[in-house]
């Protein structure tokens, strides 16, 4: 199993960035797809998610109106489009794939992460 983030770097404030993070070894069609993010000391917290089933997206209070999540199911890819971005929204951002089958097991797997840095 394997997610691979890319699309990280530096932006100034009012700018934008796309990542990306290509999947393989499951079945990303099954899977929702999260982006985490994780600033210096703080925790990490939950931006995006995109669902399996009819590819609704929900959003952190924090991004709404500024970032929109979307996948490829057919490229295995989930991408996070990020606009106005702000200097808090400095962090390493992560991809996530999720799925809970009923009554076994979940199942969570985790990307190594890119940085995004907002600075003049």
């Amino acid at each position: 199993v394997q997610l691979v983030e890319s699309g990280g770097g530096l932006v100034q404030p009012g700018g934008s960035l796309r990542l990306s993070c290509a999947a393989s070894g499951f079945t990303f069609s099954l899977y929702d797809m999260r982006w985490f993010r994780q600033a210096l000391g703080k925790e990490r917290e939950l931006v995006a998610t995109i669902t399996s089933t009819d590819g609704r997206a929900n959003y952190a209070d924090s991004v709404e109106d500024r970032f929109t999540i979307s996948r490829d199911n057919t490229k295995n890819t989930v991408y996070l489009q990020m606009n106005s971005l702000k200097p808090e929204d400095t962090a390493v951002y992560y991809c996530n794939a999720y799925f809970a089958p009923l009554y076994r097991p979940s199942y969570d797997y985790w990307g190594q992460g890119t940085q995004v840095t907002v600075s003049s």
